[in-house]
């Protein structure tokens, strides 16, 4: 039986953040990886990947094409995963090859050398604007559909942020950014009766894009969700802050995807919101920059 090297900074944020289950998945992934080889006939052809949340092995099937397995924690964002990359059918993203619905395991498509955008955007603001351009024609082709019915929605999602909001107010002490933050869920309510139908990857920043042979750029990762595109721009504008450049990233962004602007920066706001949730939840500092990626957007008219 093949032995798989479970590297320590995945076990490290499995049990960090992901509890009970995340300690289970660790426990049991060599196991399940060596069993998974066998079972798809696949042969491990190089070094494992991995992010906080999944191991990525680099394959070869048994006729010879490359392929890469994904290991993962099966819960709310992990679960809508093949269904996404299903309904792309490879328009924009990688390719599902084959899925174990039991464990959440995927066997996909393997992108071309595997180089993130991330590589290509590092090198300047006109780089990262090139780089915000190619998230942006991505999300206008992965968000052009509707999603299926039992994806979970944005609309339920921003209901229980609206919920969770005046408790987590009154954990922020400094006015100001009390203030901006209420701001943020104003924005939220405003649209949270119409909050979309298409096809969110909702988790589209420069790491989750990789260069392809069949295509420049190909979407990985999706922690998809039924809702509006609006709610998608915000790793765009975060990925490699700069303050300074997060006007010029909003109004590429909405352009090319061709969003009403006004709803667009609700849904930007709601992202805000969220991670501004989480951090408060987990009793952590509030994330400044996304403070200030609010700020800016509300520094002027759209």
């Amino acid at each position: 039986m093949i032995e798989i090297h479970v590297p320590d900074a995945l076990v490290e944020s499995q049990h960090l953040y992901a509890g009970e289950a995340g300690r289970a998945f660790i426990a049991g992934l060599p196991d399940l990886a060596a069993r998974t080889l066998e079972r798809w006939e696949l042969t491990p052809v190089g070094g494992s990947m991995h992010g906080m949340a999944a191991l990525v092995l680099p394959v070869e099937r048994a006729d010879g094409s490359p392929a890469v397995v994904k290991f993962q924690v099966l819960d709310e964002e992990t679960e809508g995963e093949p269904v996404a990359l299903r309904v792309w059918d490879g328009d924009g993203a990688v390719r599902l090859l084959d899925h174990d619905a039991t464990t959440g395991t995927m066997l996909l498509e393997r992108a071309g050398d595997g180089q993130e955008l991330t590589r290509s955007a590092e090198a300047g603001r006109d780089a990262a604007r090139r780089g915000v351009v190619v998230l942006a024609e991505l999300l206008a082709r992965l968000t052009a559909g509707p999603a299926p019915a039992g994806m979970r929605t944005l609309g339920d999602i921003a209901g229980q942020m609206l919920d969770d909001t005046p408790a987590a107010l009154k954990e922020i002490a400094d006015p100001a950014e009390r203030a901006l933050v209420a701001r943020c869920a104003d924005a939220v309510r405003e649209v949270v009766g119409e909050p979309g139908d298409r096809m969110l990857h909702w988790d589209l920043h420069f790491d989750n894009v990789l260069a392809a042979e069949r295509e420049p750029w190909l979407a990985i990762d999706p922690k998809p969700l039924a809702g509006d595109p609006g709610f998608d721009l915000w790793p765009g504008l975060n990925n490699l802050f700069d303050p300074d450049d997060v006007r010029w990233r909003f109004d590429a962004m909405t352009e090319v995807l061709g969003l009403e602007r006004g709803r667009a920066l609700a849904w930007t706001l709601g992202r805000v919101l969220q991670n501004v949730l989480w951090e408060v939840e987990d009793g952590r500092a509030l994330p400044a920059e996304d403070l200030e990626l609010a700020r800016r957007l509300l520094g002027r008219p759209l």
